[in-house]
């Protein structure tokens, strides 16, 4: 994990970059893909969603929810996934649902920067470092 500084506009561009977006989702993907039969199950896409750390309340102390809870929020946010509803998500999915996902996250933040722990192989981190380079090109 690392402290970084990003604003919505951090995210937006990330997503609009067709090539750095689709390489960060290509290969995450591939790595939840553990079985690589293209598709992602619900036990596959079980870890990305747990990552999403949607139960953890008081800066970074995890609280004990309801085991029907937990599975409740688990099942809704897989089916948002799930366009075609067959049980499993494939690479479009995935894609399209990421992106729904980093904009809303980009809208909600706005374009004042804030300060952010973020994953080191995460969405997150992948868009400040591409805005990172960006910037060290244009000072180049």
């Amino acid at each position: 994990m690392s402290v970084e500084v990003l604003d919505g506009a951090t995210i937006v561009n990330f997503v609009e970059d067709e090539e750095a977006f689709n390489l960060a989702v290509h290969h995450r993907f591939g790595n939840l893909d553990t079985n690589h039969d293209g598709i992602l199950s619900y036990a596959e896409m079980l870890k990305e969603l747990q990552s999403l750390r949607v139960f953890e309340t008081h800066y970074g102390i995890d609280v004990k929810p309801d085991p029907e809870e937990i599975a409740h929020v688990y099942d809704s946010l897989f089916v948002q996934f799930d366009h075609d509803s067959n049980g499993a998500v494939d690479l479009e999915e995935f894609k399209a649902e990421t992106k729904r996902m980093m904009l809303a996250m980009a809208n909600g933040m706005g374009f004042l920067p804030v300060q952010m722990v973020l994953e080191e192989d995460g969405f997150l981190k992948k868009a400040v470092e591409r805005e990172s380079t960006k910037i060290k090109q244009l000072l180049n």
